[in-house]
């Protein structure tokens, strides 16, 4: 065997080509190649891996953004109406599209929203699961709560939900007079839990309480079929303005002012973590633009609840609405409803709030 002097490689006496060292230097050369072809391929799977388990939120931080974030959000509010929306600072951002696009840029692509006539409804399809989200009063949050509800609380955008109570025509015309008389409201909403407090405050015992929504309980009233009834907001104004006597509200009492409650179901929460944060920012957005058209959000309102904007600004002020999740104020207030459902034995059982509050 030769060794050729130019090229280093040997030759057989038959002219055949000895590639031993060659191919050791080419493999050793190819190894290095598909290694670095590897690696590469192992950081493309990764980067595909981290874009399908999760988006990065904007700078700034924040946790990642699962993937099985729904595409619709099922959301819940008191109030049925021809355009299908609720008021404050969530109906006009919803209203304006404010909301549907904030929620967007975390891939909610719909809005899904349900009328709920009142609060208890509503609290049974969030806990059978037909809601993510639902806004209503305190009372039949809370009354869901204490039966297991697995929802967490995350705003609660206004504290000064004022209770009415309005009699019927030629009949009783103070509180006093109520006993032994009839009075509707709707068991189980913020509207009992005025009642309840009032009553028991006044010492006024002797008096039968029936379940009516509020339409029912207006036709009740002007038929004479019950003695008084609670109503709020415009509603009770324009009752008022109808010839109604208003026996009381709940200005009078402020340990019974209700505050509204987002909530928002721990199954939802598995799914898309930041919600909260993401809700609540797109919330504030809504306000902030609502602040700078009082006029055109109060011809909004008006058109919601079936009346005229003379009547909204009596029942409505846009400083109530509150640009943070949670106040002391309103914490004190829902502390002091919860103490007093659990005493009445009006809620199932007790628990803590601060495992509620999602802040």
């Amino acid at each position: 065997m030769k060794r050729d002097r130019e090229t280093g490689l040997h030759t057989t006496a038959g002219g055949r080509v000895e590639t031993r060292k060659a191919i050791g230097k080419t493999s050793r050369r190819s190894i290095g190649v598909l290694l670095l072809i590897g690696l590469v391929a192992m950081a493309l799977i990764a980067q595909a891996c981290g874009k399908a388990e999760g988006k990065t939120t904007a700078a700034g931080g924040g946790s990642a953004e699962p993937a099985n974030v729904p595409a619709v959000l099922n959301y819940g509010f008191i109030g049925t109406n021809k355009l299908n929306l609720p008021g404050s600072a969530e109906g006009w951002g919803l209203y304006k599209g404010i909301i549907q696009e904030e929620l967007k840029k975390h891939g909610i692509s719909e809005i899904k929203l349900t009328a709920f006539p009142n609060g208890p409804d509503q609290s049974e399809s969030l806990i059978s699961g037909r809601l993510d989200i639902g806004s209503l009063g305190d009372t039949p949050a809370i009354l869901a709560r204490s039966t297991g509800a697995n929802t967490r609380l995350i705003t609660q955008g206004a504290i000064e939900s004022i209770g009415y109570l309005i009699g019927k025509k030629n009949g009783p015309t103070k509180l006093e007079d109520l006993k032994g008389k009839t009075i509707a409201t709707q068991k189980g909403s913020f509207h009992h839990r005025y009642l309840a407090g009032l009553l028991k405050e006044k010492n006024i015992t002797d008096v039968k309480v029936v379940h009516l929504l509020r339409v029912d309980g207006e036709a009740a009233l002007a038929r004479g079929e019950i003695d008084a009834m609670t109503s709020t907001g415009v509603y009770a104004l324009k009752q008022v303005e109808q010839g109604y006597p208003l026996l009381d509200d709940a200005t009078k009492h402020p340990d019974l002012i209700g505050t509204s409650a987002t909530v928002v179901t721990e199954a939802y929460l598995k799914k898309f973590p930041d919600f909260p944060k993401v809700w609540n920012e797109a919330r504030l957005k809504a306000l902030n633009d609502l602040k700078s058209k009082p006029e055109e959000y109060y011809a909004f309102l008006a058109e919601v609840q079936g009346t005229t904007v003379e009547l909204v600004k009596k029942s409505t002020s846009i400083n109530g609405i509150k640009d943070v999740p949670f106040t002391d104020e309103g914490i004190k207030l829902l502390e002091g409803t919860k103490k007093f459902l659990v005493d009445e034995k009006l809620a199932e059982k007790d628990f803590d709030l601060k495992q509620w509050i999602l802040k």
